[in-house]
Formats: structure tokens, sequence, C-alpha cells
């Protein structure tokens, strides 16, 4: 039985999943622009949205910080999420930003789906993650990470336009905002361009913890 297709974010209480974006976003993981002030800013900003996820047992062991970290709901969560995830789509935007940021063992560690328009040979990463780039768009690209997936279930892992792109096309089944007690005052919205006319929500699940609110959603095609 094929798993589902959902998405999981961070998200500030005025509404954006991301930063406004550098005038160029190449230099963000650039050591020689650590000082930039464009550049200070989005990563400031960026940590307070995830501020929730850096303590976590889950997100250390993933990222081989070192033993230790904060267990509870929250942890429970990101090690859920990561557990039904038998792949995972992105866009290409994110896989650039991701590839300076991501240590040598990406925290994928399962087949990841790049939308792009260039052609390369996919890429693998010690413990078990591989980039493949897909040229013909995101249904594509979501029918291979669901044959790659099996019987888990297939994230639509960023960046906004990505997920919107899949959440228009009617290709999401549920999907959980993690609310963060953060004002961004401008950045990235990720419901701005939704189709509101052809999608209907029902409420799944709300839990908050100590630090954010998760809400879940199942999706339902007007």
């Amino acid at each position: 039985m094929a798993g589902k297709v959902f998405f999981s974010v961070s998200m500030s209480l005025d509404g954006f999943i991301a930063p406004e974006p550098v005038p160029d976003d190449s230099v963000l993981f650039a050591p020689d622009k650590q000082n930039d002030p464009d550049v200070r800013r989005w990563t400031a900003q960026w940590t307070q949205l995830q501020q929730w996820a850096f303590p976590l047992r889950f997100f250390r062991e993933n990222l081989r910080l070192g033993e230790g970290g904060e267990e509870g709901r929250d942890n429970d969560i990101a090690r859920e999420t990561f557990e039904r995830t038998g792949a995972s789509v992105m866009g290409k935007r994110m896989f650039d930003l991701g590839a300076q940021a991501w240590p040598e063992r990406a925290p994928f560690h399962t087949p990841v789906f790049v939308v792009t328009h260039t052609e390369r040979d996919p890429w693998e990463r010690p413990g078990g993650t591989i980039f493949h780039f897909v040229n013909d768009g995101v249904e594509h690209a979501l029918d291979q990470a669901r044959a790659a997936a099996g019987d888990r279930d297939v994230r639509i892992a960023g960046g906004g336009e990505t997920i919107l792109e899949h959440l228009n096309a009617g290709l999401v089944d549920e999907f959980t905002i993690t609310l963060s007690p953060v004002l961004l005052g401008a950045g990235t919205r990720l419901f701005d361009k939704v189709d509101a006319s052809r999608i209907d929500l029902e409420p799944l699940r709300s839990e908050p913890s100590s630090r954010v609110t998760h809400l879940t959603y199942a999706v339902r095609r007007r």
C-alpha cells in the first residue's frame, strides 16, 4: 500500500516559513560572508524560527552533534517525521542552499528527488542519502519518490514554491505546521498563492509544547 505525501514546516506567528531572502542567497553559508549585514539578519531570523528543534535529542543524533539532548513531544514528533519518510522531494534552490550547509552525511538517509532543469548524475552521500535530479516536473519527481518510498511516506521537503506547487496540484495528503512564537515581519509566505478554491482542510491534531504548537491537517480536494 502506498504511503502518504506530506510536508512539515516551521512557521512564524505572522505566517512566514523563511526570512526575507538576501540579494544573493548563494553567499548565505560562505565563510567570508558571515559578517555581511544581510547574511547576519537572515541567519538570526532563521535560527529564531527553527530554535525549537536544535536542543532535541533526535536532532543532535541525526546530525551527529554529540550525545544528550531534550526528549518529550517535540523530540517524538521530529523522530516520527523522520521515520515515516521513505523518500523526499525538494526544489533546486533548497538543494543548492542545503548542499552548502548539510554535513557530509546529509540528514535524509533516504533517496531525495530534486526538481531542476539541470541534468546531473545522482549524488550519493555517506549514510544512505542519494540525490536524484529530475528534469521533467514535480509530478515525475513525485512518481519516482513514491516508487522509492514503497509503503512509507513521501515528504515534500521544500522550499516554499515546491511545496505550494504540490499542494495546488492536489498532490498533498496532509501537512504539519510547527508554529513558532516569533515574528519575522517579512519573508516567504507559504500560502500567498495557494488555490484556496480547490482545497479543504480537516484538522487532525493540535499539539502544544513549551516552545511551539504543532498543527496537523488532512488535505481534501473540493
